[in-house]
């Protein structure tokens, strides 16, 4: 197969390209990387010596590819399929960029600051970058409620690259600093987002891992 894709199935920015594999059934094989195991670790440095993930490999083009925007734009050149992640019009395809960064930069960053303080060791907790990080998701929050009171995705009326990012991001921020009773229009956008066939099976892959997840206790009983 000619693609792989290095991932752990629990990662929020795994699940962002996940979805775009799965809303055109992209074949690939799906490595499971786990980085807390040092040997792991090391193997997985020689794929990408940076140590994050997703990373896709394209063993047909000998291409190794970071970054999630980076790897959803590889697809939709070189594997593309029936839902266009990235719009073709020029003026929607930028408008499409902007979301995706503003989901990965200002919903899922901050939500994985508050939940990463949480593992921290005694003492070395960082209370104010955890306040920080839940005053940037409240401006989030509200930038996003404005902008989906007339949209049924991220760019107007089709899936894209920024609904992509968007899912994974208000999925574990939304347990984190809940938004479901003060921001009606954006939980309705999340509520359509749930209903992708593509985001369903991520979470449906994702739910074994969820006792790892350091605020499982606020996980909502539906996602269990």
């Amino acid at each position: 197969m000619a693609l792989t894709l290095y991932l752990h199935p629990l990662a929020s920015f795994c699940h962002k390209v996940l979805i775009a594999l799965y809303e055109n059934a992209t074949p690939f094989e799906a490595q499971i990387v786990d980085l807390g195991d040092p040997a792991e670790h090391a193997r997985y440095l020689e794929v990408w010596p940076v140590g994050k993930i997703p990373v896709l490999h394209d063993s047909t083009r000998d291409r190794t590819v970071p970054e999630t925007s980076i790897i959803i734009e590889y697809l939709d050149r070189h594997y593309p399929g029936k839902v266009p992640l990235i719009p073709r019009d020029d003026d929607e395809a930028l408008e499409a960029r902007l979301w995706d960064r503003f989901f990965d930069l200002y919903v899922q960053v901050p939500m994985q600051k508050i939940v990463t303080n949480t593992l921290r060791a005694s003492g070395e907790n960082d209370r104010r970058g955890v306040a920080d990080a839940q005053a940037s998701l409240a401006i989030a929050y509200d930038l996003a409620e404005r902008h989906f009171k007339e949209r049924l995705y991220a760019v107007g009326e089709s899936f894209s690259i920024a609904d992509c990012a968007a899912a994974p991001a208000l999925f574990y921020a939304g347990i984190v600093a809940p938004f479901d009773g003060t921001h009606p229009h954006l939980s309705a956008y999340f509520e359509r987002l749930l209903q992708r066939p593509s985001f369903q099976r991520v979470l449906d892959e994702a739910r074994p891992y969820f006792p790892l997840f350091p605020y499982k206790d606020a996980m909502p009983a539906r996602f269990l």
